[in-house]
């Protein structure tokens, strides 16, 4: 059964939000994982694949957008689609709905979101889950571990 994991983000701004967020991706990719980033449509993955190889000076995550000619050797895609590439072991969703192909995945990363609007409907995602009966654990990313 997919494991179901909210980083619980302390409240930031959009970029600082969107910062945490490769750095999570960057432990993922560091830990060996393979990973789809699902986001809400084309402009949110652009954003975050010029994100990604800027967020810090020192900081390295190669990564692909689905669809694009690295996409076949990347551990670490991002896209919108409607369906995901197999042979991925770990989903970080950053669409506003849970996607229906989820349970494909071993692990769902998911986010408390930068605003209001943004918890309101991570906690719709996670009654989701725990309605369904997957397993939820939480991290407190404002927490040193």
């Amino acid at each position: 059964m997919t494991n179901i994991l909210f980083e619980v983000l302390p409240a930031q701004e959009r970029r600082q939000h969107d910062v945490c967020v490769c750095e999570l991706i960057e432990r993922l990719w560091l830990a060996g994982h393979q990973v789809y980033i699902h986001c809400l449509d084309e402009d949110m993955a652009t954003g975050l694949d010029e994100l990604l190889w800027t967020f810090h000076d020192t900081s390295f995550v190669p990564h692909a957008v689905t669809g694009g000619p690295e996409a076949g050797q990347a551990k670490i895609l991002l896209g919108s689609a409607a369906q995901p590439p197999e042979c991925v072991d770990v989903l970080v969703n950053l669409h506003t709905e849970v996607p229906y192909f989820f349970s494909q995945f071993e692990r769902v990363v998911e986010t408390t979101g930068h605003d209001d609007h943004s918890r309101q409907l991570a906690r719709e995602r996670y009654r989701y889950y725990k309605t369904r009966g997957y397993p939820l654990s939480t991290h407190n990313a404002g927490q040193a571990t």
